[in-house]
């Protein structure tokens, strides 16, 4: 019997270049790597195409417990005196649900307790944030959209200075 390079596929490519990897493209991923590195270290040295999120100072800060009930209700409180500010039934409320679900999976993560508080916070610049009190996770609500931002805003009420 004779040896592999018999058995027809490995005598066929004696003497044949092997297939390569094209140097064109190649040299072009190395390009933009270090098109992209230059442009970062530029933007960050100079400033210039960063943009940076300025909110500013709070202008109105409350402290609220957000509680899912057992009939798939969530209610929210004030976290200083525990008065009801708002209630969503099943099948309304759908952002600060959808927020709720999201802060719930950080928390079981985090293994933290659940009844924190949560902080909705409006800036100076317009935006309002919320905060979750035992992991420390913030997010701006504009950049799900200004009405979802409103129904968190609507839960500040008339609350006003850094201090409430």
């Amino acid at each position: 019997m004779g040896s592999v390079s018999h058995l027809g596929y490995f005598g066929e490519r004696r003497g044949k270049r092997t297939n390569t990897f094209p140097k064109g493209v190649l040299l072009g991923a190395v390009a933009l790597l270090v098109f992209a590195a230059g442009a970062i270290v530029f933007g960050q040295t100079t400033g210039i195409g960063v943009i940076k999120h300025r909110a500013g100072v709070p202008v109105a800060i409350r402290d609220v417990t957000i509680t899912r009930t057992a009939d798939d209700s969530v209610m929210v409180k004030d976290a200083r005196n525990g008065v009801l500010i708002a209630a969503y039934e099943k099948d309304t409320g759908g952002f600060v649900r959808g927020s709720l679900r999201a802060f719930e999976r950080m928390r079981m993560v985090a293994k933290v307790s659940e009844t924190a508080p949560y902080r909705i916070i409006k800036w100076e610049a317009g935006t309002v944030s919320l905060s979750d009190t035992a992991t420390g996770e913030r997010i701006y609500l504009e950049a799900f959209g200004k009405d979802n931002a409103a129904a968190f805003e609507v839960l500040l009420g008339q609350r006003r200075g850094a201090s409430q």
